[in-house]
């Protein structure tokens, strides 16, 4: 787990740019202990063939080598990892004088090279997007302007404080008459708390309270106040200083969609190749078999200029990207698999409009094999970070879903949690990890709130480390003032405006405090990553940058004391007290909990 003084990631500490251009030689930095004089080499493969080049020693420190080496970003993904050779030494975990350091950290043995670290040509996210903090809203559920708007036959309309249908036919069809102007007059609060990013679930005409099932993607709801609305609210962003993302269904449209009806009226109907007509009782391809999902055929170049021109239309309006809904099954069906190609013409078509915008895929498991490929720039990490956090944080007697999972959260110690972690950031390159989202929560998850019991101060570790991870923070609204739901559905309450005495200041005060300290500290956003220090009830890693060094430390109870060898002392930034070391230089960190610190090494 802890890579014994030998590191390599892919920050700017250690790679020489991010962003190398086709068949540009990028300089790659390794860091070994003071010992390791000699047989250090970089292996890549390029066209698929294994290269070695021998790095030679850059500079030293009191306590590290640092080593350089060129890698040749020869083709769109050049992978590369580090041999470090010598005499066997089993006392000090080298039994065979034999080791690769790859992404997934150090090992004794042959390992894959799909964990190796990565280069990517392709075209990189925009620097805002990992730079940001995203404030999630379910327009119909965050506020409303007061507007009197006639509900459709659709819905059951419900007063602003009603408890929301966590389960059954009325679920999708309670209407709360949240709009875009009730929005943009709460900007106040998403400012004040510190984000800069609003992602809005679907403003699309629907037949349903979450509008995932559109009848239109060429305006703006009016029961939302319709596109003068939109346009206001994104102007008004703008002016503040935010980026304003959209959501699209790229997988289906609703069933009254025009381009479903004509194709359902009529066998000879253009937009017939649009969709999946087939022989069994529905007639058709439907998202998960809801018969108002009708699933779209990217094969149909009609469908994709349709959906290209969609995308076009929303950035010239003033979004500024997209995060793109059921995107791990966009394009696939049985024998065919476009995904790869579509999330390249939406990339494509993003960038034609605005060169940089952002496009992040909804991806509830492993997006790996969807990421790095001129596609999807980040995903919703759900696995590789929402997953870990609730299973160590879960609440002792808390007993819920485990998010798409037929069993419960499990609850595991830190060392599995950063295993997670890990396995899953090994997958993909470190500009797709840093541009992805990390997520405590969403409309499609359970509150963070409710997975740890109730507990505020177990809620601010998982904030902790939602806000010093590497990855782009994405909150739920309403997270910050302690909303509960124990599932998706449940989770889309009302925000409690009328009721400031329901809102818990506390969780409040450490998601703004945590916000500045992010936006405050650029290692936080651009830095490396070590950890230091894994047992099952406390975790330390340290984010770095440009000779800047932030410990942090996150428990989730009481722990034995963690003594580390730093020969530094630390300055308090978050949740704790100054530090000195011994006179062996060693510091010593709490051993409260839960408890979340951050420290500024000397």
């Amino acid at each position: 787990m802890i890579d014994r003084g030998f590191h390599h990631d892919g920050s700017a500490d250690h790679v020489s740019t991010l962003a190398p251009d086709p068949g540009e030689t990028v300089t790659v930095f390794v860091r070994t202990p003071r010992d390791q004089r000699s047989g250090v080499y970089v292996r890549t493969t390029p066209d698929g063939e294994p290269h070695f080049t021998e790095a030679v020693i850059d500079r030293e420190t009191d306590h590290e080598l640092w080593w350089r080496a060129d890698v040749v970003a020869r083709n769109p993904v050049t992978g590369y990892r580090f041999l470090l050779t010598g005499p066997a030494d089993p006392a000090n975990g080298n039994p065979y004088g034999y080791r690769w350091l790859t992404a997934r950290g150090l090992t004794d043995h042959d390992v894959p090279d799909a964990t190796d670290f990565r280069l990517v040509t392709h075209a990189a996210p925009p620097a805002w997007a990992g730079a940001g903090v995203i404030y999630e809203i379910f327009p119909d559920r965050f506020a409303s302007s007061g507007a009197r708007r006639e509900a459709p036959q659709w819905a059951i309309p419900c007063d602003w404080g009603d408890p929301v249908a966590g389960t059954g036919p009325a679920t999708p069809r309670q209407f709360f008459g949240g709009d875009l102007d009730g929005v943009r007059s709460r900007l106040d609060h998403i400012t004040d708390l510190g984000a800069d990013i609003l992602y809005l679930t679907p403003v699309f005409p629907a037949a349903s309270n979450h509008r995932y099932n559109a009848t239109s993607f060429a305006e703006v709801d009016p029961l939302l106040g319709g596109d003068a609305a939109y346009r206001a609210l994104i102007e008004e962003a703008h002016r503040r200083g935010m980026r304003v993302l959209g959501d699209l269904t790229t997988n289906h449209c609703g069933d009254i969609h025009p381009w479903f009806r004509a194709a359902l009226r009529d066998k000879d109907a253009p937009e017939r190749e649009m969709f999946f007509f087939t022989d069994d009782d529905l007639g058709y391809e439907a998202w998960m078999g809801v018969p108002s999902l009708p699933k779209l055929d990217w094969s149909s170049e009609r469908l994709a200029a349709a959906m290209e021109e969609v995308v076009r239309h929303w950035l010239r309006f003033g979004l500024d990207g997209w995060r793109i809904d059921v995107a791990n099954m966009t394009g696939r069906l049985r024998e065919a698999d476009l995904t790869h190609e579509v999330a390249r013409r939406i990339r494509r078509a993003i960038a034609a409009e605005t060169p940089d915008g952002l496009l992040v895929a909804e991806h509830a498991h492993d997006a790996s094999g969807d990421l790095d490929a001129d596609g999807w720039q980040g995903t919703m990490n759900y696995a590789g970070f929402t997953r870990p956090v609730w299973s160590w944080l879960r609440g002792p007697g808390v007993r819920l879903p485990f998010h798409g999972v037929p069993a419960e959260i499990p609850r595991i110690g830190g060392g599995d949690a950063v295993a997670t972690m890990r396995a899953f950031s090994s997958l993909v390159s470190w500009r797709a990890l840093t541009s992805s989202w990390s997520i405590l929560g969403s409309h499609d998850a359970a509150r963070i709130r409710t997975v740890c019991g109730g507990d505020p101060a177990l809620v601010e570790v998982a904030a902790g480390l939602m806000f010093t991870l590497p990855g782009t923070p994405m909150m739920f609204a309403g997270d910050e003032i302690g909303l509960e739901g124990a599932w998706a559905e449940d989770a889309r309450r009302t925000m409690p405006w009328d009721r400031p005495e329901t809102w818990d200041t506390r969780t409040l005060g450490v998601y703004r405090d945590l916000i500045a300290l992010r936006r405050g500290e650029p290692a936080l956003t651009v830095g490396g990553l070590r950890w230091l220090h894994v047992s099952d009830d406390a975790v330390v890693y340290v984010r770095e940058r440009a000779g800047e060094r932030l410990l942090v430390l996150a428990a989730r109870a009481g722990h034995a004391p963690v003594r580390l060898p730093l020969g530094a002392a630390a300055t308090a930034l978050y949740g704790g007290a100054d530090l000195a070391p011994d006179p062996a230089g060693v510091l010593t960190l709490p051993a409260d909990g839960p408890a979340f610190h951050v420290w500024r090494l000397g």
